[in-house]
């Protein structure tokens, strides 16, 4: 049974390599293609099973009645994720992302969430999926409608899980309409923009600080990008600076997809039972590690992150 059950998106993406971003009304042309598995929910559950192994790592989501879905699941079956709590549709297309990537990594992303949002919660409660939830000791919520993350994480909760939740799209709400998920939650993972969102605040310790007010146990950890990440909670406060891939004779091709390779690995991490600390270092590790593939799910295997390990940046203690 898996250690560790991700809820969250399954998506084929459309990659459109330019040199750089059409201004409105401009054409620009597409200097390479790429057709790739992704979608957050599933981009994480692969990064986090590349580190832990086959059956690890269980990914519950929707999918339609389509060939997409067919390719989606032999894919995930062949990276060694648990997929018996994928539902399927006849009711919406798989979803499906087209993301445009500039030379400097960047991207831009439009998304047709499809069959993602027929997840519903009463879909939680049967029994295929509830034996992965009880069976996991770490639920990671991404982005299903809100309706189900309020339910998972209710569930997740009475079940004694630990819950990581990705709020992404979901931090425009505010901190007050979600807050019946965020009293559930014990990681926040977010980056600056969607912490802005959420609580109104930029100063990451604020924004802590109001989140402390629904609930002391979260622990807020912010996704910088190229200047590293950094981790508040309670006890601790702490900031981790990015790794230099050019020391590494590496360098930045796509940074679509490095949040889900952060989150699958710092799950990971937390399932193999390491701390905070040294689970926030591999995190940030595999983050960078993935911006170097062009492939959404470009998140490095367990041998990878290992071969790396060594050169991974440390974590600066600012407050205990």
């Amino acid at each position: 049974m898996p250690k560790i059950s991700v809820i969250g998106a399954i998506n084929w993406d459309i990659n459109l390599f330019v040199e750089r971003f059409p201004r409105i009304g401009e054409e620009v042309p597409v200097e390479r293609i790429m057709r790739v598995p992704g979608g957050k929910g599933a981009n994480v559950a692969v990064a986090a099973a590349r580190l832990l192994g086959h059956g690890q790592v269980a990914l519950i989501g929707c999918l339609g009645r389509d060939d997409i879905a067919e390719r989606q699941i032999k894919i995930l079956k062949d990276e060694g994720v648990d997929v018996s709590g994928i539902k399927f549709t006849g009711s919406a297309e798989s979803g499906q992302a087209y993301i445009l990537i500039d030379d400097e990594g960047r991207n831009i992303i439009n998304t047709l969430f499809g069959a993602n949002l027929e997840l519903k919660p009463e879909d939680l409660r049967c029994e295929r999926i509830l034996s992965l939830l009880r069976a996991s000791s770490i639920i990671v919520l991404i982005d299903p409608i809100l309706e189900t993350l309020m339910a998972a994480a209710s569930i997740a909760k009475e079940y004694g899980k630990i819950v990581m939740w990705d709020a992404g799209v979901r931090s425009t709400l505010g901190a007050e309409r979600l807050k019946e998920i965020l009293r559930n939650v014990d990681y926040l993972v977010i980056n600056e923009v969607e912490v802005k969102n959420l609580t109104g605040e930029t100063n990451p310790l604020e924004a802590w600080r109001i989140l402390s007010e629904i609930n002391q146990q979260i622990t807020l950890i912010l996704k910088l990008g190229e200047r590293g990440c950094s981790m508040i909670n309670r006890r601790i406060m702490a900031s981790v600076p990015p790794v230099n891939l050019e020391e590494l004779g590496l360098k930045v091709v796509n940074t679509v997809g490095c949040g889900d390779s952060f989150l699958g690995a710092f799950a990971a991490s937390k399932a193999q039972g390491l701390g905070d600390i040294e689970s926030l270092e591999r995190a940030n590790l595999a983050g960078a590690l993935k911006a170097t593939r062009p492939e959404t799910r470009g998140s490095p295997s367990r041998e990878m992150l290992e071969r790396y390990l060594k050169f991974r940046a440390k974590a600066r203690i600012i407050r205990r």
